[in-house]
């Protein structure tokens, strides 16, 4: 083979090299703009499901009934996701008498006024939820009285005989 000939092959092996290093690079970089998109997705309620993101500083006490009145349950932190299932009308909050009950929490609820939340949130009377807090009943000023029971019969005097 001549000197030309072999310049010529290894051209042609050089130019078939850098081919499959430009297709290695080019699936590379495709796979690497790929991957930050999947890790960059938050964590939080299947879509469609609206939840809440917990904006008070200091975090947010959840209670068992909608009212300040009511149990402790625990303590959501700062920024903390949420679901939220459905809504209803308790104790105002700074203006804001809108509470949240909790998705995937027994009995657990969250004054709206310390919540931000994505989606609708439908009031718990629209999701077939009949649970009405006590807390959230009208209180009365005064407990009612007493019905008078009706007075029983007399039991018929008996002669001595």
């Amino acid at each position: 083979m001549s000197t030309s000939d072999i310049l010529a092959v290894r051209g042609r092996q050089l130019a078939a090299g850098a081919g499959a290093l430009t297709a290695a690079l080019a699936l590379g970089a495709t796979l690497l703009a790929a991957a930050p998109a999947q890790a960059s997705a938050p964590p939080g309620p299947p879509q469609g499901e609206p939840y809440g993101v917990i904006t008070a500083s200091g975090g947010l006490n959840f209670r068992q009934d909608p009212s300040t009145d009511a149990m402790i349950r625990g303590h959501f932190r700062h920024q903390a996701k949420v679901g939220l299932q459905c809504k209803v009308r308790g104790q105002s909050i700074g203006g804001n008498s809108i509470w949240y009950l909790i998705r995937d929490y027994e009995d657990t609820w969250v004054s709206a006024k310390h919540v931000n939340n994505s989606g609708n949130v439908k009031f718990c009377k629209d999701v077939g939820r009949n649970h009405v807090p006590v807390s959230s009943a009208p209180r009365m000023s005064k407990p009612p009285k007493p019905s008078k029971s009706p007075k029983s019969p007399k039991s018929p005097k008996h002669a001595a005989g």
